[in-house]
């Protein structure tokens, strides 16, 4: 595939092609990383795994996802590579391969560990081509592209309860085909990003000015808050993406084809809610998108411990929606704290945010195995509270320069 750069000739317009490329290109990459903890309960039996173990998949995964890419973000903002998505997406395939033909606990390691590898490299120079396609737009590209991650994440859970848990590990192996496609995809935005966007970024490099007064002080204090509210988000998200159907299993006894689904319903609020808040920041501020999307799942997430299975189904939708529209407000401002590092601040906040669910799945699998997993899912439900910190996060849109 080609990618013409006069297709795209204007300077200041969205992209919607590109946005709409590279979002299906993170719907396929999460739909292969949401099968990892979407299989848990079969490598469970099979290998007669604890939750410790199950945490320490999901640490492994994790943080080969995390480490690498904020190191590749500040690679990229030098030496922007084009192609490096679809060679991402290379080990990706890989993992794929070896976990399908895994035969223990340390083999299953490895192969997460390459499918992480694969998404290290993906995220941030993907959010860079976002931004570069944006025309100005950043939250909304910021949600298009995120927004087919949150649904590949909702994908997976149906696809392994379609698939996998009748059909045994091995038929993990047929999900290559999403990576193939995934590289073919990404080989045409790299033609793209190639012929076109590095000259126009080259162009724009030398007119790069700071968009608000804040001194480094406040720019460092509020990259931290920040940090500190992904902590708060994805320690909770880790909760239910990896614990949510041994939730369900063990407090209503429902199959795990019927945990699958509610895990889906979930997933699919997430992504539902992933569009809204990008959009809505570039409209009244990413700070008030912060605020309601952190602080406001708290209510829902506090309840969802007390609540029987019908209400449990109805809850996983507001908790979903509300927390998914805060990490494109978040990434955003943070690019707007530090302009012309578009990579290396993706990069930093999809590595923490990675980071921080691997962690947050190893101590929670580590404190299932010693209390309950009914425990976990109530002390777990007080993290979004720590939203309130967003109160001391400057207001970036009364701190511009005039125009």
């Amino acid at each position: 595939m080609n990618a013409n750069p006069s297709d795209f000739s204007k300077t200041n317009a969205t992209v919607f092609p590109i946005l709409f490329a590279l979002s299906f290109s993170h719907l396929l990459n999460d739909t292969i990383q949401s099968l990892i903890p979407a299989i848990y309960p079969l490598v469970k039996d099979s290998y007669h795994l604890t939750f410790s173990q199950i945490g320490l998949i999901t640490l492994t995964f994790q943080l080969a996802a995390s480490l690498f890419q904020p190191f590749v973000g500040l690679y990229t903002d030098k030496k922007p590579q084009p192609y490096s998505l679809a060679i991402g997406m290379g080990f990706t395939l890989v993992g794929l391969i070896t976990l399908s033909l895994s035969n223990s606990f340390y083999l299953i390691l490895f192969s997460v560990a390459l499918v992480g590898t694969g998404s290290s490299i993906f995220h941030p120079e993907a959010s860079r081509m976002a931004h570069a396609a944006s025309g100005g737009k950043k939250g909304l590209a910021q949600s298009v592209f995120q927004l087919g991650g949150n649904a590949g994440s909702s994908i997976g859970p149906l696809l392994a309860a379609w698939i996998i848990v009748p059909k045994g590990q091995f038929s993990v192996i047929w999900f290559s085909v999403i990576a193939l496609l995934a590289i073919m995809v990404l080989s045409y935005v790299g033609n793209w990003y190639k012929n076109y966007v590095l000259n126009r970024e080259a162009k724009k490099a030398s007119v790069i000015a700071e968009r608000h007064h804040l001194s480094k002080s406040r720019v460092i204090t509020a990259i931290v808050i920040l940090l500190v509210l992904i902590f708060s988000k994805y320690f909770y998200m880790a909760s239910l993406t990896s614990y949510f159907t041994f939730y369900m299993i063990d407090k209503f006894h429902v199959s795990v084809q019927t945990s699958q689904i509610y895990l889906f319903v979930f997933l699919f609020s997430v992504a539902a809610g992933t569009l809204l808040g990008g959009p809505i920041g570039d409209k009244i501020g990413r700070k008030y998108v912060i605020w309601v999307s952190i602080l406001g799942a708290a209510p829902f997430a506090l309840m969802l411990p007390h609540a029987n299975l019908f209400w449990t189904g109805i809850l996983i939708v507001p908790i979903g929606m509300i927390l998914a529209s805060a990490f494109s407000a978040i990434l955003v401002y943070a690019q707007e704290l530090i302009p012309g590092k578009v990579g290396l601040v993706a990069g930093l906040f999809f590595g923490f945010a990675f980071g921080m669910g691997g962690l947050g799945s190893a101590l929670i699998g580590n404190l299932a195995d010693k209390t309950s997993i009914n425990y976990v899912f109530s002390i777990c439900a007080y993290l979004p509270l720590i939203g309130l910190i967003t109160a001391f996060l400057p207001n970036i849109s009364t701190t511009r320069k005039a125009k």
